[in-house]
């Protein structure tokens, strides 16, 4: 198989390669609707959306790391699931073969996975959006595929959907992801100039919700669990680096509408938060509002991540695009967040519940 070349990550997306698309299937009818990686934390909300408001949804995951049990209150609603990687051609052209609409998330994502095996997540998240992008263009399914705000790099802020992307150095494993994601961008419009193929490209910033896994680095889920266990707060670096957290329902409402949007199709819409936050404020927020008695520790990076794995010191979307477009931007308080997340993670009955009012004290590492 011959491999497409990648495009300098400097690059700006040529607007000569857009084209109008046709639009979408007829709004009011029951869609059938393509999920992959639906099984994941996004995903699986974007499925409730979708099953909510009156789509037939099938979802197709290879389940590395979605869980059915995301999925199972949406069964008895018709939902359906098939265990496969979108990676393989066959089983993209199946997925795409009687599809009105395709939402394409799967991929690997979390700062872990990339510093410990930055080969395996840029070939995994490149050839299942190469798939699924030549799968859809040759059943002239409507497309979206979410990409992500790493592409942006260390850019100036706040990140514009016109900016050049700009992925990093070729010596960083951060940068590596990040074009990979660029790349995935660039076919998805190369598809939309060649065949006319309907396609949204959404870059998704910080993304916060219930079903998220602290395991892969993701810092929400990690401060709200090990508050909880009134475990250090683990924060890397100084804390002063700054990130925009959104609510998932509020993520998952945006991509449902975009998807419904004529105008949206052929261009890349940012969709996020724009409310700033350090990640020290974040670690003091969780804290508070778990009434814990956890300490706030203090990581090099050095000692967490490999030499040169760079951390953005701000991300911070512009979100005029995606105003435009479905007229509304996600704005959930990140305090009834850290709420819901609290509550949900109690819920689980793997932490301790709250003690009485006046037992929690708060420390400095």
């Amino acid at each position: 198989m011959v491999r497409p070349s990648l495009p300098a990550c400097s690059a700006v997306h040529d607007p000569s390669l857009v084209v109008r698309p046709v639009p979408p299937a007829e709004f009011g009818r029951r869609r059938r609707v393509v999920v992959t990686g639906g099984a994941g934390f996004v995903g699986s909300h974007l499925c409730e959306e979708l099953v909510r408001r009156g789509d037939d949804v099938l979802v197709v995951d290879d389940l590395s790391t979605g869980r059915r049990e995301n999925l199972v209150a949406l069964a008895a609603r018709g939902l359906r699931l098939t265990v496969a990687s979108v990676a393989d051609p066959a089983v993209a052209a199946r997925a795409c073969a009687e599809a009105d609409f395709v939402f394409h998330l799967a991929g690997v994502v979390g700062v872990r996975r990339l510093a410990d095996e930055p080969l395996a997540v840029m070939q995994s998240n490149l050839a299942s959006t190469q798939a699924m992008l030549v799968a859809a263009a040759a059943a002239h399914v409507p497309i979206l595929i979410t990409s992500s705000s790493e592409v942006y790099g260390d850019g100036p802020v706040p990140f514009r959907e016109h900016d050049p992307v700009r992925a990093g150095a070729v010596e960083g494993r951060r940068g590596g992801y990040a074009c990979a994601k660029a790349m995935g961008e660039f076919l998805a419009l190369g598809h939309a100039a060649a065949s006319g193929l309907p396609v949204v490209v959404a870059r998704l910033f910080n993304t916060v919700g219930p079903r998220q896994s602290g395991d892969h680095g993701m810092v929400l889920p990690r401060f709200v669990q090990q508050a909880l266990r009134d475990e250090p707060l683990t924060v890397y670096g100084d804390g002063g680096q700054t990130r925009c957290f959104a609510h998932v329902g509020d993520v998952v409402r945006a991509l449902a509408d975009l998807a419904r949007t004529e105008a949206a199709f052929g261009h890349v819409v940012n969709v996020g938060s724009e409310r700033e936050t350090t990640v020290l404020a974040l670690a003091e927020l969780v804290r508070e509002r778990a009434g814990s008695r956890s300490s706030i520790r203090f990581v090099p990076y050095g000692d967490v991540f490999p030499a040169g794995f760079a951390d953005p010191a701000r991300r911070v979307p512009a979100l005029e695009r995606l105003r435009s477009l479905v007229g509304f931007a996600p704005s959930t308080p990140l305090p009834q967040i850290v709420d819901e997340l609290v509550a949900s993670e109690r819920c689980r009955g793997t932490v301790p519940s709250p003690q009485p009012a006046g037992t929690s004290s708060h420390s400095f590492a």
